[in-house]
């Protein structure tokens, strides 16, 4: 396989998983819904940075490292667990409060951090992504590719990335999934809470399975 067709089969690969639903697509959604367009993008920007750095350290070795290294490995799914855990009660524990409206004199450039923050730390809580990076780049990578083709991979999945989650933010955004989101807020941010919660025990439960003998 040349380096062009190896590079397109990966971004292809990693199109489809980067738009599998996921804790991503349901934090992103929320906040594009609940606040505004711009958090919305300024998640999608969090998730982009993080499956980029996901990628540079899967080219570096981090996958390699992850599947020798047994604790290191349990102390990431541990911490990915928690948070993603934590994240979903706090959704769950605020789907009856009302949907609070911009203040025009809120301090957007935190709040707008805020969400990137969101974005990245969501990004960052699944240490699985290590892993289906690497499994894709040694599947897919020749086996000394050239210079070019490892320096387009981090830079090309940011675009994927970010520009995916940004589909979804505007998506969202619109006033037609906003309207739909204010009449059924309760069930919808539980149904959010839920799906979070569920996906932070299973990376526990996993951490949990890894350390029995």
């Amino acid at each position: 396989m040349s380096a062009a067709a190896a590079l397109f089969a990966i971004l292809g690969a990693l199109l489809v998983g980067v738009i599998s639903p996921g804790p991503s697509f349901v934090l992103v959604s929320r906040i594009a819904v609940t606040r505004s367009r711009l958090h919305g993008l300024a998640a999608a920007l969090g998730m982009g940075i993080g499956g980029t750095i996901f990628a540079g350290l899967a080219l570096l070795g981090l996958a390699a490292l992850l599947s020798q290294v047994e604790w290191l490995h349990l102390s990431l799914k541990i911490a990915g667990g928690l948070y993603l855990a934590w994240l979903g009660i706090r959704i769950w524990r605020g789907a009856g409060d009302p949907l609070a409206p911009a203040q025009a004199d809120a301090p957007q450039g935190a709040s707008l951090f805020r969400s990137f923050s969101f974005g990245l730390l969501t990004q960052l809580s699944n240490p699985k992504a290590a892993i289906i990076y690497g499994s894709v780049f040694a599947a897919m990578l020749p086996a000394s590719p050239p210079t070019w083709l490892v320096s387009a991979l981090p830079p090309l999945v940011f675009a994927i990335e970010t520009a995916w989650y940004a589909i979804v933010a505007l998506a969202f955004s619109a006033r037609h999934p906003r309207a739909l989101y204010l009449r059924g807020k309760l069930w919808i941010d539980r149904l959010a809470g839920g799906v979070m919660t569920a996906l932070g025990l299973r990376l526990l439960l996993d951490a949990v399975g890894t350390r029995r003998p």
